[in-house]
């Protein structure tokens, strides 16, 4: 799920940035240090999106730079155990396949994938299902549940092994199925 949080930092400003626009270099020391980290309470730090700063600064003993209070509102994907979620198929593999979910790949074991047996194609990197018939190939879009999480480990894993889950495709063919065909003699 994606979420903005609202951050409070201290922003330094040396002798040499006094010239420039305190937001501006606010801003710019923030996205530095914010962006694309990933952190236990705010997950995955996408984009920091406005920053406010006191114009009154801080001056500290022997120390040239003054120092600014800041709040910054992060934009953050944090994925929610539970939460089903729409991605795009970016690497299929004999175990699995990767899925794009926000800003992070997260693993859709094989066996996580359908009630089905299902083969791995690797030169058309594609699974089928021995069954259904059903082939789940890189670029196809899913809608999954989020059954595990480890933001320290970078790890999220998916189930589609529940109705109305899977490749949008085979989603749509659960809520409208063909009609019956008519016989000739009816």
């Amino acid at each position: 799920m994606f979420f903005i949080f609202e951050v409070e930092e201290i922003v330094g400003v040396e002798p040499k940035e006094f010239e420039e626009p305190l937001t501006e270099l606010a801003f710019r020391k923030l996205s530095s240090i914010y962006e694309g980290i990933l952190d236990e309470e705010l997950g995955y730090v996408i984009a920091v999106i406005d920053v406010e700063v006191e114009e009154v600064g801080v001056l500290i003993p022997r120390d040239p730079s003054i120092y600014h209070r800041a709040r910054c509102k992060l934009l953050t994907y944090l994925p929610l155990l539970q939460e089903v979620v729409e991605g795009e198929v970016v690497e299929i593999t004999e175990f699995g396949v990767f899925v794009r979910v926000g800003p992070l790949d997260a693993l859709l074991h094989v066996s996580q994938i359908l009630d089905d047996f299902l083969s791995f194609d690797k030169k058309h990197s594609e699974l089928i299902g021995s069954k259904t018939g059903w082939k789940l190939s890189v670029n196809d879009k899913v809608r999954a549940r989020v059954v595990a999480v480890s933001i320290s480990g970078g790890k999220v894993g998916l189930t589609t092994r529940q109705p109305y889950l899977g490749k949008l495709e085979w989603i749509q063919q659960q809520i409208s199925p063909r009609p019956p065909e008519k016989s000739m003699h009816s």
